[in-house]
């Protein structure tokens, strides 16, 4: 699987050696060099191994992903360095874990003079990530007896417990793809057509349906015209939802919709509320008219729920509780089985409701009142599997920004970049916030922030377990 997907990495990356010609901007030959190198690494593992086609021990499904996702960053780190993007490794590792995680997060601050090859492979790995993490998951989880949660194709320690008969993991990876390729050819005319250049087009395009949020700019979406702000808000609401339940919908099988729409209705009920609070703000607080407050708020709150981290205004210069409410929204994260980062909303209604069970069973100790999720009982594996994720989130960040501020980040940057890089919402507080960047932390607070956006992409738990002596033992 290294093999193979090494492989692809290298195909893409061959793929930049184009804009840099037509630019160019003298990078053609570096590019070329690292996509030939990475191909054959691919090619050789491929040939090599090509005989072993099975992965029957679970342990070595969870060191396989992490695996995979720590070599397609060291090779993603190639073409930054081998441009002279930047000279330092541990910024080359930073940006290009973030591109693969579709964090958003960068380490430069003036993105604008980047090599247009640099440009292109920045938004190729977030649009490879956003895709490709739903697929590797899918095709693993089956291997760790997770099989059958085809809804909620990106949870790797989630559950499916909508779905009335189970859907085949090949039915999904193709209802993936098929949303995942379609998303991205209309919004790419639809920002043509609506007279952005298509260079721009595509990658904003690739960016922001992964829910990365990298841009061609350091200003990010705030120069693009109101009618372009809100096709790629259209495209990170879309993006946020569930793949599948987008493709029962563009495909009209109303039936099978009918059912699974109450997490979608949370999804759309948290956005709309956040929405208003924002405008509201923007209006009330900041004194800015009624347009350009919806503009601004709709955009960078779909942003922030979605984990998309694309900015269409300085957000640290906002009323402080509409700054603190989108780090809010980035937690909660869009639906299960989307490209969006977070907890995600399965999850955080899941903890609600088991919440208010506990208070309801304090009143009434003998009554039964199973916990429901779109008209289907929860069992207590999930509510608790659930429980240890959130645990676990809200330690990491706690971890997190301790350490951070031990590497000698301030208090505000760390908790920004801690909650930016779990949640892959990328922006964080201060310096890192709004149109800034990561530049200026140390090499040390580089590689925790990038270990930090592994653990959220891999939803936690697949990292950590290889943490565990058990895990090694024979």
């Amino acid at each position: 699987m290294l093999g193979i997907l090494l492989a692809a990495e290298g195909g893409l990356m061959g793929l930049c050696v184009v804009p840099a010609l037509h630019f160019g901007d003298g990078t053609a030959e570096a590019v070329a060099l690292c996509a030939a190198f990475t191909l054959a690494v691919g090619g050789l593992l491929w040939l090599s191994y090509s005989r072993y086609r099975r992965i029957d021990d679970r342990r070595m499904a969870y060191l396989m992903v992490t695996l995979i996702w720590l070599v397609l960053t060291l090779f993603a780190a190639l073409p930054l360095m081998a441009t002279g993007a930047t000279t330092s490794p541990s910024k080359a590792w930073f940006e290009a874990m973030s591109g693969l995680t579709a964090s958003g997060g960068t380490i430069f601050a003036d993105v604008s003079a980047l090599p247009a090859s640099v440009l292109m492979w920045r938004s190729m790995t977030q649009w490879l990530g956003g895709f490709g993490i739903v697929l590797l998951v899918l095709a693993v989880s089956p291997r760790l007896g997770v099989n059958r949660y085809a809804l909620y194709t990106a949870e790797a320690s989630g559950a499916d417990i909508t779905g009335r008969r189970p859907v085949s993991t090949a039915v999904t990876i193709r209802r993936t793809l098929t949303v995942y390729l379609s998303l991205t050819a209309v919004f790419i005319a639809a920002l043509w057509f609506s007279g952005l250049p298509i260079w721009e087009a595509v990658n904003l395009t690739f960016t922001n349906i992964s829910s990365g949020g990298f841009a061609t700019s350091s200003t990010s979406l705030s120069e693009l015209e109101p009618v372009q702000q809100y096709l790629l808000a259209a495209a990170m609401l879309l993006s946020g939802v569930n793949f599948t339940l987008l493709y029962l919908f563009f495909t009209l099988r109303w039936r099978q919709i009918g059912h699974k729409l109450e997490q979608f209705g949370t999804y759309i009920s948290i956005f709309v509320a956040a929405a208003l609070f924002v405008v509201g703000g923007l209006h009330w607080q900041m004194g800015l008219e009624w347009g350009d407050a919806l503009r601004l708020g709709t955009v960078q709150t779909v942003s922030a729920l979605t984990t998309t981290g694309s900015a269409v205004a300085d957000t640290t210069q906002w009323w402080t509780p509409l700054t603190f409410l989108l780090l809010i929204l980035s937690i909660c994260g869009g639906m299960a089985g989307s490209t969006s980062g977070g907890l995600k909303v399965m999850r955080v209604l899941i903890l609600m409701r088991n919440a208010r069970s506990i208070l309801r069973g304090r009143l009434h100790p003998r009554a039964v009142a199973p916990l429901r999720l779109n008209r289907q009982p929860v069992s207590s594996h999930i509510r608790s599997n659930v429980m240890v994720i959130f645990i676990v989130y809200a330690t990491t960040l706690m971890l997190g920004t301790m350490v951070l501020m031990l590497c000698g980040v301030s208090a505000t940057e760390s908790i920004g970049a801690t909650v930016g890089c779990l949640t892959g919402y990328g922006p964080g507080l201060g310096a890192s916030g709004g149109f800034g960047s990561y530049a200026a932390f140390t090499p040390a607070a580089l590689w925790l922030c990038s270990f930090l956006m592994l653990l959220g992409r891999l939803e936690c738990m697949t990292v950590l377990v290889l943490f565990l002596p058990r895990f090694w033992h024979r």
